[in-house]
């Protein structure tokens, strides 16, 4: 019986590989197909907000090497370098090791955006209140071959999912 369970599982396993193999891609279901904010995090007190369901999957990239895309439009106003801003963000390395959240400690966090790293300032002048955007940060627009405080280490890439509230 042992023998025949074993020739039943093998043949099963080359029925669906086979069935698999013809090269058409396998759709994958709606709510594996739709863009996800970030690394799962069971850490957080408060959770991202809704992506829009034409978000785009492609980032683009600025002349600075910033890449980004837009996961919420929104048609209200933009900040400028000069601006304060209210935002919820996740950061975290290409490992998926998640850095700072301010999900995490459940409160929206402001700042003047002249105050934090490149990538950021430039990042959240091309959304509007209401928006969400992810960004990809080079090490060089990030915190480059010094690292943060023992979290982010030298030359690292930074990811970072922002929703924007207000600007201040």
């Amino acid at each position: 019986m042992d023998r025949m369970l074993k020739t039943a599982l093998l043949l099963l396993l080359f029925v669906s590989m086979t069935l698999g193999a013809n090269g058409d891609e396998v759709p994958a279901d709606d709510k594996d197909s739709k863009l996800k904010p970030g690394p799962v995090d069971p850490q957080e007190k408060d959770k991202p907000g809704a992506i829009d369901e034409d978000a785009k999957a492609e980032f683009k990239k600025t002349d600075s090497g910033l890449k980004y895309r837009i996961l919420r439009k929104s048609d209200k106003a933009k900040p400028t370098a000069k601006d304060s801003v209210e935002v919820h963000y996740k950061g975290w390395l290409d490992d998926g090791s998640i850095f700072d959240s301010s999900y995490r400690r459940g409160a929206k966090i402001s700042f003047p955006l002249s105050g934090v790293i490149k990538g950021w300032t430039e990042g959240m002048q091309l959304i509007g209140e209401g928006g969400m955007i992810e960004l990809e940060i080079p090490a060089e627009l990030g915190y480059g071959q010094r690292g943060a405080g023992g979290v982010i280490p030298p030359n690292a890439k930074l990811h970072f999912i922002v929703e924007l509230f207000e600007i201040k």
